[in-house]
């Protein structure tokens, strides 16, 4: 008896081909719409930000940690780019004032007013308040923050030393260094650590200065034996 042969599998029919979509698919629609969103929004937000940046007021004071950013070290510390600039001003007066000698005129006053105040480090330069400065309330002003710090026996010191830098005026600025304000502080925004009006008060000026002085030189008697010794402090 002949075999019968094994029924031959049936043939299944081929799925239907996918339409052929064009580029613009609907899940590229929405990455395409979010992509648009954030891009927008976030150019929004930056430019928002930038003009709530510049209309902030101006902090109070730079903390110690910003100056050392600024200044690569301590503020009160040693500068040696400053110390170079201000031994560099001390030979240029000495040098102005054998050269009067020799000709016999007047040696030109190393300090100066300026018509600004200067600016940097973040400050613009700021016109200086109508009148002109009070030496001898500076003066004042300075022997009473001294003994407040504990300082009293140091006032004569203290009292050379700005005489010979600034003339206790909190607008001077020496015309060899660019040295600015009763410290006579290089560059003046250092002066900012205490506080933003560096430029014009006598008060935070004298503030810096004494903080400066501690820090590099222990005590104004020390800071003058250097003004002596060097020419600078």
């Amino acid at each position: 008896m002949k075999e019968r042969s094994a029924p031959r599998p049936r043939r299944t029919a081929k799925p239907p081909r996918a339409r052929k979509q064009g580029w613009l698919t609907p899940k590229r629609a929405v990455i395409l719409g979010t992509t648009a969103v954030v891009l927008v929004g976030g150019g929004g937000f930056t430019v928002y930000t930038a003009i709530q940046n510049a209309s902030a007021p101006p902090t109070q004071a730079l903390g110690l940690d910003e100056l050392s950013k600024m200044f690569g070290g301590d503020p009160f510390g040693p500068d040696p780019e400053a110390d170079v600039l201000k031994a560099h001003a001390a030979q240029k007066l000495k040098a102005d004032k054998l050269a009067a000698q020799r000709g016999k005129r007047k040696a030109l006053d190393p300090i100066v007013i300026p018509k600004e105040a200067p600016g940097g480090g973040g400050f613009d330069p700021q016109a200086l308040p109508p009148g002109t400065a009070n030496p001898t309330g500076n003066k004042a002003l300075g022997k009473q923050m001294l003994e407040a710090r504990g300082w009293s026996d140091q006032w004569g010191c203290l009292e050379k030393l700005w005489m010979k830098e600034s003339g206790w005026n909190e607008r001077a600025m020496n015309r060899y260094s660019g040295a600015y304000g009763i410290p006579q502080s290089l560059p003046g925004h250092k002066m900012a650590s205490a506080g933003n009006d560096w430029q014009v008060n006598a008060a935070t000026q004298i503030e810096w200065g004494l903080g400066y002085i501690k820090g590099r030189y222990g005590t104004p008697c020390g800071a003058w034996g250097h003004s002596q010794a060097k020419g600078w402090y």
